[in-house]
């Protein structure tokens, strides 16, 4: 009321209010401008051409799933689905026109109609079935990344190369995935602020009861919704896989959960009713902004999840405030206000490049520390083998003078692109890559190659792509080994069950391989199951107590890495080291400690600080242009309880 009575207030306070009023109704915005200012004052690396164009590419898939889940979460529904749906669209595009010759053309058709086909299952069951959205969605969740590894039988399917080009650049430096996210924004903008199914959503959102009383078919809107849903996941699925030249049966797992973070850190309310396109695309960049510049900062992994879980729970605080201080309603579709939205807009970026200008010339002239700079992406560290390969790397770059910056994949082939991508355009000059997948991986590292920077791959190959050097065991070889020595124990008899690892990495196939052809020489030993356990010790322990249930008698255990081989024996109880012998791989700490107190028979010992070493030291010599062998081996070691007292690893 005050403004009416004075309309004419001007001065200090008039201007306070104002700019309160701009970053009340602009959050999401004014937190993206500090963030981008923040990363630029800190780190050199970071406003380049380059690296913002990679920042693009990294908000491209969340964005894109985010803009269909803006949809459902401005009708007061959720969506847990979107990055199963993602994956199984992109694999059965994959699966249709590789595998069984389907034009590229119609297998695109049926990859969209996937995503429509679960959209609408999802939207049934909440609008008829009466099921909370929650549940509804994340059955589907469990239902598309089964069924996607059920047609892909766990391993990723080659991409066709005319869909690949989606993950490719225009003139050579326009991401294409960048364009596809902006189309797809400006679709989800129109749907939401132009049409009656838009006004719909905000109808259903705001009130459900009072929109069905007024004559909307609330069930039948629900059911185009979810469906929109399914589309524009069933795209970024299509986008995600042309950019790692191959449908990844585990690609895009938990993006769900970004997906939301981006809606509502773009200021929708979970309650429903609020929400718009625009913010949505803002609430991605900021995620994007955020790992990008925390990889460039060598920030652990792990603090990165704490820094985004702490984002977004102050998005929906700051949000919470907002709505309290009587801040505009974020939605799309009122059509007031929008010059003055296009001028706040303009104003924040021409604000945004004078602020970022500024900060530049605190780098310029900045003197470097002269060290060598080497960045190392394994696929993950949750897994001691991973974290001992780590220690070795960085035990290595400490005696060598190298700066090292370790970024965790967390067995996300997707994520690991990113982290590849950020190394290519900082001032890194060696890279070491330890891929989650070996096919997914291949365009990094050509991108890589034509930066002129040496790529040295540790523990797992790239295909299709060239590295000056392989540091690796042999996985095969070492399986042949595993199976060899379950085979001597147990007499050349015997059942046993085997424990995979996780489906659709090469080190789970190759080891299945390697235990394939050893069991070979042993016809009388019977497998009388095969489960995959992920590489991980509490479903080891879940999946061998399952098994142990169908098959008591069972007299030995292969696992695919000492982790899951630990699992097994915690379910075996006394009979691990007895009646049922255990051979385990990798040689980790535990592994090893659990040969010496009997329970773990063997385990097939990779000495991998071995392989961190190597590759850090192979990595300085192709970075000052020495020359490297292209494949360094470093020899597995069965260790049981006869030698592992001698075992340094």
């Amino acid at each position: 009321m005050a403004a009416d009575t004075h309309p004419s207030t001007t001065g200090a306070g008039g201007a306070a209010g104002n700019l309160r009023r701009l970053l009340l109704d602009n959050g999401a915005l004014s937190a993206l401008i500090v963030l981008v200012i923040a990363m630029s004052a800190l780190s050199g690396d970071f406003l380049t051409t380059d690296n913002l164009l990679n920042v693009g590419v990294q908000a491209a898939v969340t964005a894109i799933l985010a803009f269909g889940v803006t949809f459902v979460i401005v009708s007061a529904g959720i969506d847990l689905s979107v990055g199963s749906v993602a994956a199984l669209s992109a694999t059965v595009l994959a699966w249709s026109a590789t595998s069984h010759g389907v034009p590229v053309f119609i297998a695109v058709v049926l990859a969209v109609v996937t995503g429509i086909a679960a959209g609408l299952v999802n939207g049934f069951l909440i609008a008829y079935g009466k099921l909370p959205p929650f549940i509804a969605t994340l059955a589907m969740l469990s239902v598309a990344r089964g069924l996607s590894l059920v047609i892909s039988e766990g391993s990723p399917i080659a991409f066709p190369d005319s869909v690949s080009h989606l993950g490719d650049t225009l003139g050579g430096w326009l991401p294409v995935p960048v364009l596809v996210m902006v189309g797809m924004g400006l679709l989800a903008a129109f749907v939401l602020g132009r049409t009656y199914i838009g006004r719909s959503m905000y109808a259903i959102g705001g009130n459900e009861e009072a929109a069905r009383l007024s004559g909307l078919r609330v069930k039948k809107q629900k059911l185009a919704i979810y469906a929109m849903s399914g589309v524009f996941a069933a795209v970024a699925g299509v986008v995600l896989a042309s950019r790692l030249s191959s449908a990844q049966p585990q690609a895009a797992d938990g993006y769900e959960l970004d997906a939301i973070a981006a809606v509502v850190i773009g200021g929708a309310s979970l309650a429903g009713g609020t929400g718009k396109a625009s913010g949505t695309l803002i609430g991605a960049l900021i995620l994007a902004v955020l790992r990008n510049g925390l990889n460039l900062l060598n920030v652990s992994a792990f603090w990165q999840q704490v820094v985004i879980g702490v984002v977004i729970a102050l998005a929906v605080l700051l949000d919470t405030l907002r709505r309290k201080a009587g801040a505009t309603p974020v939605t799309g579709a009122s059509q007031g206000g929008k010059g003055r939205q296009a001028a706040t807009y303009g104003l924040a970026a021409v604000v945004t490049v004078a602020i970022v200008g500024a900060t530049s010339f605190l780098h310029n002239g900045s003197s470097s520390t002269g060290n060598p700079k080497v960045g190392l992406s394994l696929s993950t560290l949750n897994n001691p083998f991973f974290v001992q390969i780590r220690a070795g790397a960085q035990a290595e770059a400490k005696k060598l003078g190298v700066d090292l910056t370790v970024t965790d994949a967390q067995n996300d082939a997707s994520q690991q692109a990113n982290q590849l991508q950020n190394f290519t355009s900082s001032s890194l000059g060696a890279i070491i890559v330890n891929p989650v997948d070996s096919d997914a991986a291949s365009n990094s590292v050509k991108a890589a190659d034509k930066a002129k920077i040496p790529v040295i791959a540790v523990d797992r190959g790239v295909n299709k792509a060239s590295v000056d050097a392989l540091v690796a065991s042999d996985n095969i070889a070492g399986g042949e080994l595993a199976a060899k020595t379950v085979g001597e124990k147990l007499g050349g008899k015997g059942k046993i069950v085997i424990l995979q690892g996780q489906a659709g990495t090469s080190a789970a196939r190759e080891r299945a391989q390697g235990f394939a052809q050893g069991l070979k020489a042993y016809p009388g030993i019977q497998v009388v199951a095969q489960q995959p356990a992920d590489f991980d010790r509490t479903k080891g322990l879940d999946v061998m107590s399952n098994l142990l249930q169908a098959h008591p008698d069972v007299q030995g255990v292969i696992a695919a890495n000492d982790e899951m081989a630990l699992g097994a024996i915690k379910a075996l109880g006394s009979k691990a080291g007895k009646s049922v012998s255990v051979v385990g791989f990798d040689g980790t700490p535990d592994g090893l400690k659990a040969v010496k107190d009997g329970t773990l028979y063997a385990s097939v010992a990779q000495q991998p600080s071995q392989l961190g070493r190597i590759a850090v030291d192979n990595a300085l010599k192709a970075l000052e242009g020495k020359k490297v062998e292209e494949t360094i081996k470093v020899p597995v070691k069965v260790v049981t309880k006869e030698n592992v007292a001698g075992f340094t690893g």
